[in-house]
């Protein structure tokens, strides 16, 4: 079986509907340590496996090294997404979030680091970060920087990682290739956005998908950065009824909030990140079904909560 594509926006791009994010390759003490030979193994699981995205950041450690040593020979078979606005040098003593800067110097030092880091010529995507305010944006001149960017051949596309409730003006200004939103079946606050952004033909990824491995691990299910009260996923999911639902269907909870984001009809594909080769191989498993039956989808719809 093989993992469905689907269009990346007007890119002209086709992304499988699962992609990579390797946050979780960042290191210690921000993540879990792993070997540099283990990530080398985990990285081309990823490519074997199908996956045709991998989506990185300056932030996340020792992240685009890696990617950069072990699968920079085969930067044909994957289409390559990073971040700017990042700091230069995360702190040491402080856990994140971290103050961006999206200004012209910053996001082209991000950029040419990550070239370097990447072992690559060109980056097929880059997204800001953070989501910043359009009035920051614009006395930044952080989309004239990406454009000059793109215009000596460095970049080939624009993106946002954006949230609420700043999202709502980024679509607006009608600049950006693509769409980093999070998303899933306890964190819906960004559905009809999601909806939005594929309208205006933007790619969408979406992170958070498989509900950050709560399902998979039998954890708490955290609620979504910034945009969600403490708790509300967890009640979401504990006064939906959805485990008498998936019990009848005979369905895990880790398979049904991965399909669930991926029964968007706006999503181009879902980043989810591991450092662990089972979980990956379980994912792509899960991912290679596609989307729920719509009766499935649409009950689960009923009885989720919007916000």
């Amino acid at each position: 079986m093989t993992i469905m594509k689907r269009s990346l926006g007007n890119t002209g791009e086709d992304v499988t509907i699962l992609s990579y994010g390797a946050m979780e390759l960042r290191g210690a003490p921000r993540g879990p340590e792993i070997a540099d030979d283990d990530a080398g193994r985990l990285l081309n699981a990823v490519l074997d496996g199908g996956i045709n995205l991998i989506d990185t950041s300056p932030d996340y450690g020792r992240s685009e090294e890696l990617i950069g040593t072990h699968i920079g020979g085969r930067r044909d078979e994957f289409f390559l997404s990073s971040k700017c606005g990042c700091p230069l040098d995360l702190p040491t003593d402080t856990p994140p979030p971290y103050r961006h800067d999206f200004s012209p110097g910053n996001v082209r030092a991000n950029v040419e680091r990550s070239l370097r880091r990447l072992r690559t010529d060109r980056l097929d995507l880059v997204q800001v970060h953070m989501s910043p305010s359009e009035t920051t944006l614009r006395e930044d001149r952080t989309v004239e920087t990406l454009k000059d960017l793109q215009a000596e051949g460095k970049i080939r596309f624009i993106g946002m990682s954006g949230i609420l409730p700043n999202l709502p003006d980024h679509l607006a200004m009608g600049v950006f290739d693509v769409f980093q939103i999070p998303y899933s079946a306890v964190q819906r606050d960004h559905e009809a956005l999601i909806t939005r952004a594929a309208d205006a033909d933007a790619g969408t990824l979406i992170r958070g998908g498989a509900a950050r491995g709560a399902a998979a691990e039998d954890k708490k299910w955290r609620s979504g950065p910034l945009s969600q009260t403490p708790g509300t996923a967890q009640r979401n999911w504990e006064t939906s009824g959805i485990a008498e639902l998936l019990s009848e269907a005979g369905m895990s909870n880790m398979e049904f909030v991965l399909r669930f984001t991926l029964s968007h009809p706006g999503l181009s594909t879902t980043i989810v990140g591991t450092a662990n080769p089972a979980h990956l191989a379980g994912n792509i498993a899960v991912a290679q079904k596609g989307p729920l039956p719509d009766d499935l989808y649409e009950e689960a719809k009923k009885r989720l909560p919007l916000p």
